[in-house]
């Protein structure tokens, strides 16, 4: 190529990479040739001579198949691809358990196989925000900025929904509303939960019935089994996600309890098949695609510059339909 552009290798590397140094008109003629040719960039070689890996770092300490089924991650991923294939860029997707973690993010430091990480799932004191700190690791934790440990987070508050959802089931009448929560080791099922408690306390209505669901079908459906054998059932169940409400769904219709008239049911995610279910599923909307998108943009400037301001992005929203409605005869009353 240097041969047919009649320049030196070094002018070659310096068009081809967009370093300054070169005139205009050469940059071009290279340029051009390079066309010409049908030169594609090499992706090793480009991070060898820019010093990056041209990746970013992904690490999910979850089961394998719990991901597959929880909605929210290949929304959340399919928007880190939408930017990072503008930018050329590849994503790094590590499935691990906790115990793993540590090992892991110091490999990806050590063979320089990314340039930053995502942090999701922030757990109670989460050690990764100051792992990736001590290994210069560029980082966007996607949550709260009191979790991220001074790093750039990018924020969705989840609480206005929840908030949203209890409120508009009291004022339908209903005084038992139970929630199916989320594993409470992670920071953003426990916000959920505490939504639910401070909105009834708020309500001057009694604490609910609270039941572990761990954002799985399986959990969602055990949890809903025993809340609605409870001697005073739930008249509402609020989940900790569409994936166990809409397994509580299907427990109720086994049992022969009526969706919405005895008992209203309200998820969170609003995934594709809420409003597929019978009946729709009510929930909550968070832009997960728009989400991943936003981390995405915050850990290229990060990783660019150094830092980034964190974003607070619009807050989850909560969707009204069918599987809620007033509370059955006689409940509005109760305890």
């Amino acid at each position: 190529m240097a041969q047919r552009a009649g320049v030196s290798r070094s002018s070659v590397s310096f068009a081809l990479n967009n370093r300054p140094g070169l005139a205009d008109e050469t940059r071009v003629r290279i340029l051009a040739v390079a066309e010409e040719l049908g030169w594609r960039p090499s992706r090793p070689a480009r991070a060898l001579s820019l010093g990056k890996a041209g990746a970013v770092g992904l690490v999910l300490a979850r089961e394998p198949g719990l991901i597959g089924a929880d909605p929210f991650f290949p929304a959340f991923i399919a928007g880190i691809e939408e930017v990072l294939s503008e930018q050329g860029d590849g994503l790094v997707l590590h499935v691990t358990t906790a115990d793993r973690e540590q090992a892991l993010y110091e490999r990806l430091a050590a063979d320089r196989r990314v340039d930053g990480v995502l942090l999701t799932d922030l757990r109670v004191d989460d050690p990764r925000p100051a792992l990736t700190a001590s290994l210069g690791l560029p980082t966007v934790v996607v949550g709260r900025a009191e979790w991220a440990g001074g790093h750039c987070a990018v924020e969705l508050d989840d609480e206005p929904a929840y908030v949203a959802a209890v409120r508009a089931l009291a004022e339908a009448g209903h005084r038992r509303i139970a929630h199916v929560e989320g594993p409470q080791e992670f920071r953003h099922a426990i916000r959920r939960r505490q939504a639910w408690e401070r909105t009834l306390a708020d309500l001057g209505l009694p604490p609910g019935p609270l039941r572990p669901g761990g954002f799985t079908a399986e959990g969602g459906a055990g949890a809903t089994r025993e809340l609605l054998a409870l001697a005073e059932p739930p008249t509402a169940i609020v989940y900790g996600n569409d994936l166990a409400a809409t397994a509580g769904l299907a427990v109720a219709h086994e049992l022969g309890i009526a969706v919405p008239g005895q008992l209203s049911v309200v998820g969170y995610d609003d995934t594709p098949l809420a409003q597929y279910t019978h009946p729709p599923l009510a929930s909550a909307r968070a832009d997960a695609r728009g989400w991943g998108a936003a981390a995405a943009l915050a850990l290229h400037t990060v990783i660019a510059d150094g830092t980034a301001p964190d974003v607070v992005l619009p807050p989850a929203v909560f969707v009204p339909r069918p599987s809620t409605g007033p509370a059955p005869s006689g409940a509005a009353g109760g305890h």
